[in-house]
């Protein structure tokens, strides 16, 4: 239940991984910014046993529930336990399933944890991921040509969870640092597969991520320069001169989330394969 603190219990149930729950239930709980979830994910959950020691789990740490259970006697189960305890119950995939059987007027087949499995789009993703993680900060800048998206910036432009973010939807992402006095690589200069992409942000926005990461590792590695913002607002010109000059599309990533960048790159990608489509 809600409590003084400001937070409460929120129970994730799934007969699967539990990605879709985690996804939904913090984007939910994300629009109340005074309450915090207490998040409790239980995976896997197929038998009536497992059920039973969730429910003791829900009647000691009592909140919301979100499920997603295939089984229906399962999830009737669950659901009149939480009548019995008092807390509110709801299955995140039922009233989408009542809408697709509504719509195509056949009932669904009812395949636990079908969402994950095994398709070319699974493989597709994991390949993407692999190669964005060797692909990271300049890593491998010999193999560009084999990317979708190179993303160029400063240090602290979200390269790198851009790029993974990127990847968790199948795009291949590689990330190559602006250092000052060090020139891009030279394969930049003549790439044709991948979209190329320039992150930029405000001085402001970049001294003070800078900052924080200078206090984080109690250090100063990078020199007096890399938190100073004449020396930044420097570097980021350099880069926009880069940018501007290849004609390279960029995207300004001061007030954008990652999701928000991600989104915007995936719409140049879009434009791009329909501008090079035959008429």
């Amino acid at each position: 239940m809600r409590n003084r603190e400001g937070f409460f219990h929120l129970h994730m149930i799934s007969d699967a991984t539990g990605e879709t729950l985690i996804t939904v239930g913090r984007a939910a709980a994300a629009q109340y910014r005074d309450m915090r979830p207490v998040e409790h994910i239980h995976s896997m959950v197929r038998t009536r046993k497992q059920l039973d020691m969730i429910v003791t789990a829900l009647e000691e740490e009592p909140g919301i529930v979100l499920y997603t259970l295939v089984d229906k006697e399962l999830g009737e189960r669950l659901e009149q336990e939480c009548r019995r305890i008092g807390i509110p119950c709801a299955s995140v995939l039922e009233p989408m399933l009542q809408l697709l059987q509504n719509y195509l007027g056949t009932p669904h087949t009812r395949r636990v944890g079908a969402q994950h499995m095994l398709d070319a789009d699974y493989f597709r993703r994991i390949d993407a991921l692999n190669f964005t993680m060797i692909h990271d900060d300049g890593q491998l800048a010999g193999a560009l040509e084999e990317a979708d998206v190179v993303l160029l910036g400063i240090s602290r432009t979200s390269k790198t969870p851009t790029s993974i973010y990127l990847a968790n939807r199948g795009i291949k992402t590689a990330n190559i640092p602006l250092v000052p006095g060090v020139p891009p690589p030279a394969e930049l200069e003549t790439v044709k597969h991948p979209l190329v992409v320039g992150l930029t942000a405000s001085a402001e926005r970049i001294a003070h991520l800078r900052e924080n990461r200078v206090l984080s590792l109690n250090a100063m590695a990078h020199g007096e320069s890399y938190i100073d913002k004449a020396a930044i607002a420097d570097e980021i010109s350099q880069a926009r001169k880069l940018f501007a000059r290849h004609g390279w599309p960029t995207i300004d990533v001061s007030r954008r989330s990652i999701e928000e960048t991600a989104a915007a790159i995936i719409a140049l990608r879009e434009k791009r394969e329909r501008d090079a489509a035959p008429p």
